[in-house]
């Protein structure tokens, strides 16, 4: 067998094999002489069927087959012979095959990039350092008093922090806009949930009350249509309502599925949670920047191949993804970003000879089934499906990496709270 490779492009690759005439021909005459005990033809009885009427009929046949059999087997052994590492599957293109002639085919494919690590001994990564304070949780308990929130209509007029029930219409110049009107819309005021100034001047307001606000749309609003203009709005008032917030005591505990113990296991429970919630915040914080550093160091080809396959995966994932029709492109950035970390630690892990730590996966595991009621049950679940294990064996994996990205850098500890980093957490500024 003889193999040639030429580079057609940065990653591209084009490997010529060629088979010798001799292995294809005898192969092909092997099978024919085989056909000649099994075929049936007409005229003929089973098992002597002369060769030279199985050759004229099968010969053709069967030497495409043969040839579909020795590219599957010769394609692995040029790769090999070559040191050659595909991403993707190859286009495999027969450009001889005749009788009395070697086999020759063509393959073109991209191959996986050679990687070179950066040095990363300049690097700096800093690690956030935080506490769960009994501030913080008396915050968090006060909002799941919010959560069970009780709503009293009364007959005053509306102030901060009651619940009104209104119909509005909105006009700019006099015209409607897009989602202009509305009816029967319960409101918090001071929540927030509507443009600013428009809580503000219902307060005051009784069920039964009408009144013309006017306010201005930010600069920033999500539709063009309205963004910085300003507009008036109709307001009719149906109801007033105010808040009754329950106590913090036993019977609330026992609300939320604390039984022995009342509020101080619930206190208890609630800091554990959000104990668990400030390590995964700053793990992501950590991680986020050992990737982010990964990326801006290494110099990267990415193989078409697999960028398209993780555009595919994206396209499906996302929900609206059926709507992109052909404009695949607003994927692409993420789809580069993604393959790019894949490569970088797939490289890692194995010039490190790093490995998943299956007592690290199983405490990974439990930990985030405490979350649940039965967290045995979701334990058990875990390991008998496949997927979901693989799933944290892969974040098992990252964290392994970025343990090792993090013993190489300079690591500098900041002192946060738990309030700001989950803001950052949010703010997707991790």
């Amino acid at each position: 067998m003889q193999v040639s490779v030429e580079t057609t492009s940065g990653l591209g690759r084009r490997m010529t094999v060629q088979i010798p005439a001799e292995q294809m021909d005898q192969q092909v005459a092997s099978k024919l002489q085989q056909l000649t005990r099994s075929v049936r033809l007409d005229g003929f009885r089973p098992g002597k069927v002369p060769l030279s009427v199985v050759k004229k009929r099968y010969e053709s046949q069967v030497r495409q087959e043969t040839a579909a059999e020795l590219i599957a087997s010769t394609y692995e052994q040029a790769l090999q012979q070559e040191n050659l590492r595909p991403a993707g599957e190859p286009n495999i293109e027969q450009t001889r095959n005749q009788s009395g002639e070697e086999l020759e085919y063509v393959a073109t494919f991209e191959v996986y990039p050679e990687i070179e690590l950066p040095d990363l001994g300049d690097l700096k990564i800093e690690r956030p350092i935080a506490e769960v304070d009994e501030n913080e949780v008396e915050k968090m308990l006060e909002k799941l008093r919010r959560q069970r929130v009780t709503w009293t209509s009364v007959e005053r007029p509306a102030a901060e922090g009651d619940r009104v029930e209104i119909d509005f219409e909105g006009t700019i110049d006099g015209q409607p806009f897009s989602g202009n009107a509305a009816k029967n819309v319960p409101l918090e005021l001071g929540s927030g949930s509507m443009i600013p100034g428009f809580e503000e001047q219902l307060v005051g307001l009784s069920a039964g009350d009408s009144k013309t606000i006017e306010v201005t749309f930010p600069e920033d609003y999500g539709s063009a249509e309205v963004a910085g203009k300003t507009a008036k709005f109709d307001i009719t008032v149906h109801s007033v309502a105010e808040p009754t917030l329950p106590e913090l005591d036993d019977e609330f505990a026992r609300a939320f599925g604390v039984g022995d113990g009342g509020l101080e296991a619930l206190r208890e429970e609630v800091r554990k949670n959000m104990r668990r919630e400030l390590d995964a915040a700053i793990s992501n914080r950590i991680k986020s920047q050992v990737f982010d550093a990964l990326l801006e160091k290494a110099d990267l080809d990415v193989p078409t191949s697999l960028l398209d396959s993780e555009i595919d995966a994206l396209v499906k994932k996302d929900s609206a993804g059926a709507d992109a029709g052909d404009d695949r492109s607003r994927y692409e950035d993420e789809a580069r970003r993604r393959v790019s970390l894949g490569l970088l630690i797939s490289e890692i892990i194995q010039r490190n000879q790093l490995s998943i730590d299956p007592d690290r996966v199983r405490q990974k595991i439990e930990d985030m089934a405490q979350s649940y009621e039965n967290p045995e049950e979701v334990v058990q679940w875990y390991y008998s499906n496949q997927e979901m294990l693989g799933s944290v064996q892969t974040l098992v994996m990252e964290e392994t990496v970025v343990e090792w990205v993090m013993d190489q850098a300079q690591v500098e500890d900041k002192s946060t709270t738990f309030e700001e980093l989950l803001q950052q957490a949010a703010g997707g500024s991790a």
